[in-house]
């Protein structure tokens, strides 16, 4: 095998990313898997695993660094046997190369397959001794816009799938815009199984409600009739319209609360309604004109404002 630095296409001052990132890289496209037309894959493959093996190991690039073994994990000087496949030991018996694919014949149907995810484990591709599973199908992304007052109340939403189907979704507590749900195995195939679906949540505005955190507002147009002597009035929320009771004297910017009328939170319960009374005053009212004449409201209504 050639300088292994060479073989990665690298540089000697290589880090370790540096090595793998090379590595990953040529191992993708040398693969016989992928290259059953050209029977030299196979051997170019070799040597990039070869390479990897000693530059990937701290001690044996050490080693070959000082010149102390070779490309192939041999001692720079053998006893015996020179330079090749096999060494020999001071008993003069020749042994395997040291880290690469020496005398007792490496398996490449081993490595391939720990490649992609066959037998093999440790190392980038899985090459030691477990399996790596196969890579699952792609994800598959969706966005489903949600009614504010489904999101209040956690409607059922029903969802088409990329192939067609539909499926109902119970929508999670406290759901929000933004929120993701995963669909577990409704993406694209894989030979490790499906991947998943990933929907995003995009709640929709409403004419009159507003979120506020977990509590919804609303302002509520109220007679000046109501908001003087007081009433019971039907007042819109998420979950239906409801009887409000108006104390007499109310004035506009009082803040009623509705219990339990709000969004679901993550932790249990709801939120609140928060009502805002808005005084409507008729337009162009002269009967009401005529029924204030003489009458003078002297409150310091401004005073907090030093006006």
């Amino acid at each position: 095998m050639a300088d292994p630095y060479s073989t990665l296409g690298i540089s000697k001052s290589a880090t370790e990313a540096e090595v793998k990132s090379a590595y990953r890289k040529l191992a993708k496209e040398l693969h016989p898997d992928r290259n059953k037309d050209n029977p030299k894959a196979a051997e170019k493959f070799s040597d990039v695993t070869k390479a990897y093996d000693l530059l990937s190991d701290k001690t044996k690039r050490a080693q070959f660094d000082r010149g102390e073994i070779d490309s192939e994990g041999n001692p720079a000087m053998p006893f015996g046997f020179g330079g090749g496949g096999f060494r020999g030991d001071p008993r003069g018996q020749p042994q395997g190369g040291f880290g690469g694919f020496g005398g007792d014949g490496a398996d490449f149907g081993d490595i391939f397959e720990g490649l992609f995810g066959g037998r093999g484990g440790g190392g980038p591709f899985g090459f030691g001794g477990h399996s790596a599973p196969p890579a699952k199908g792609a994800n598959v992304g969706y966005r489903l816009s949600v009614p504010f007052i489904d999101a209040a109340t956690l409607a059922m939403q029903r969802i088409t799938l990329s192939d067609g189907k539909t499926i109902d979704l119970k929508l999670p507590a406290g759901v929000e815009t933004g929120t993701q749900m995963r669909l577990a195995g409704k993406g694209q195939p894989g030979p490790g199984g499906n991947g998943d679906g990933i929907v995003t949540i995009a709640v929709k505005d409403h004419p009159f409600f507003e979120r506020d955190g977990d509590n919804i507002r609303l302002d509520l147009p109220v007679t000046l009739n109501e908001a003087v002597r007081g009433a019971k009035i039907k007042v819109p929320t998420v979950d239906g319209p409801v009887m409000l009771s108006i104390p007499a004297g109310s004035t506009s910017g009082k803040v009623m609360r509705l219990k339990g009328k709000g969004f679901s939170r993550k932790g249990g319960g709801r939120g609140d309604q928060l009502v805002r009374l808005m005084v409507d005053l008729p337009a162009n009212d002269t009967d009401l004109a005529k029924a204030l004449e003489g009458w003078t409201d002297g409150r310091a209504v401004r005073a907090d404002l030093g006006v």
